[in-house]
């Protein structure tokens, strides 16, 4: 017989290519090592050696065949061709027909499957239980600063005094920026990034809002310490007289005993919903007040928001002479895939949400955003926010966090920023080298907080160069 050469030597035309002796080769490899499983399992051992080595011997052959870069020749591959078909022609006297093969091998899959599955779900709900553990050292640092505050009336009157004379809180001339936090630390990595890459650290003010509980620590804390001569101010939410179940609904709903058993109970839908859609760290009214920033702040007419586990790399100056072109909201979108987009985010089974939004709208990312709050107010943003916040008292629209309320309320009125301003994934996946180094504001979103021992360690010395381990509280809390 004569002998039959491929046409191209090119390995991905072969494998392509019905007719091709590789693809041949390669097939009944893949066919005999699924007859090697279905054997095992009938204990035919026997049956399963032979069939392994005649598939070391056929991919022995394919592997010469690309390390010479020779066409595989009929004559050089026809006994192993001919020796692997009897033994595939054996496999089915053994009665592994196709049938039986199909069957078998789901089961394995769907076994397979079921296993994963399980790992998942135990890894997932493991890491959000790190995720949620607030660390001893930050505990004890919390406690330390209360001491301070209530030891040290100075401070208190430090507070007060630069509260009565500061005009910078209300000068639009300035740039103002808002963190929403319970965690020290973190705020403080925000601040001191902020202002150590800034060109005019004396223009930058902080406005930070915290809770009752944390209130005297984070006002000791950023009274101690000089952040390069930023501007600091801290409030609690508390204070807030407007801040009520009667005006804020989702105040109402968090108030409500089935939304609280929702979350903490884990135990009213058969445990369909995942782990990270109960995390009660949604309770918090911290993570809903970005919703009322107007209100927080009615004589300012712009702000850039931070949330408390970035950490600033560039000079954010650029940010406050954005064109927003009309809209409320500046946001670097995160739609470069689909998994992004509307759709993956929303229940758009429900008809309010279906005849509303295109289900491929760009999503976009809270955690660094400019906000207009002049077209915020004119526009009644706050009431769109309330409008879809009612409809959704059944968790029927979206399960629950900021980011799908958030995508809702700012839909049409969000203006695409640079990619280079907000780079995210730090907590959870791994990023770009090149994206980090050139990224305005890293964003460490995920389980894997730095401050955390779950942190991503290739990350973690981003953050922590702007911590001062030698601080005598962080010493006494051991940080290291």
């Amino acid at each position: 017989m004569q002998d039959k050469t491929l046409e191209s030597l090119n390995a991905t035309d072969e494998m392509v290519n019905p007719n091709s002796i590789t693809r041949k080769l390669n097939d009944q490899i893949q066919l005999a090592k699924a007859f090697v499983v279905i054997a095992k399992e009938n204990n035919n051992l026997q049956f399963a050696w032979e069939l392994s080595a005649q598939i070391r011997n056929s991919q022995i052959l394919l592997s010469n065949n690309a390390l010479t870069r020779s066409p595989l020749k009929l004559r050089e591959s026809n006994t192993a061709i001919k020796d692997m078909a009897l033994l595939l022609f054996q496999a089915q006297q053994y009665h592994y027909d196709s049938a039986t093969m199909i069957m078998r091998l789901k089961a394995r899959i769907q076994d397979l499957e079921e296993q994963t599955s399980l790992v998942t779900e135990r890894s997932s709900k493991y890491g959000q239980i790190a995720a949620e553990e607030v660390p001893k050292s930050l505990f004890c640092l919390g406690v330390g600063l209360t001491t301070e505050w209530f030891k040290q009336s100075k401070l208190q009157q430090k507070v007060t005094e630069n509260m009565q004379k500061d005009a910078k809180l209300k000068d639009n001339n300035l740039y103002h920026f808002c963190v929403f936090s319970d965690n020290i630390l973190a705020t403080s990595v925000v601040v001191n990034s902020t202002s150590f890459n800034s060109k005019n650290p004396d223009r930058i003010v902080f406005h930070l809002v915290t809770d009752e509980v944390n209130y005297a620590a984070m006002n000791a804390w950023f009274t101690m310490n000089d952040f390069h001569g930023v501007t600091v101010n801290v409030q609690k939410f508390e204070d807030f007289t407007w801040l009520n179940a009667s005006y804020v609904p989702v105040l109402k709903q968090l108030q409500d005993s089935d939304t609280k058993s929702y979350y903490f109970s884990g135990s009213n839908d058969g445990g369909k919903t995942p782990i990270k859609f109960r995390n009660p760290k949604y309770l918090s009214m911290l993570n809903h007040i970005r919703f009322y920033i107007p209100e927080v702040f009615p004589d300012l007419k712009k702000v850039v928001f931070l949330d408390d586990d970035v950490v600033v790399q560039k000079d954010l100056s650029g940010l406050f002479t954005v064109d927003l072109n009309g809209n409320v909201n500046g946001a670097v979108e995160t739609c470069m895939e689909t998994f992004h987009r509307y759709h993956k985010y929303l229940n758009y089974s429900h008809p309010l949400i279906r005849s509303h939004f295109d289900p491929d709208a760009c999503g976009w990312a809270f955690g660094m955003n400019v906000f207009d709050l002049v077209e915020w107010r004119k526009r009644n943003v706050t009431g769109i926010y309330h409008y879809w916040q009612e409809k959704n008292i059944d968790r029927t629209l979206w399960k629950l966090g900021t980011l799908p309320p958030g995508l809702l309320t700012f839909y049409g009125l969000t203006e695409p920023l640079d990619p280079t301003w907000h780079v995210l994934g730090l907590g959870y996946t791994n990023v770009d080298s090149q994206l980090i180094k050139n990224g305005a504001v890293l964003h460490f979103n995920g389980n894997s907080k730095p401050w955390l021992k779950i942190g991503m360690e290739k990350y973690k010395p981003l953050w922590e160069k702007f911590v001062d381990y030698t601080h005598p509280m962080l010493e006494q809390c051991n940080f290291r």
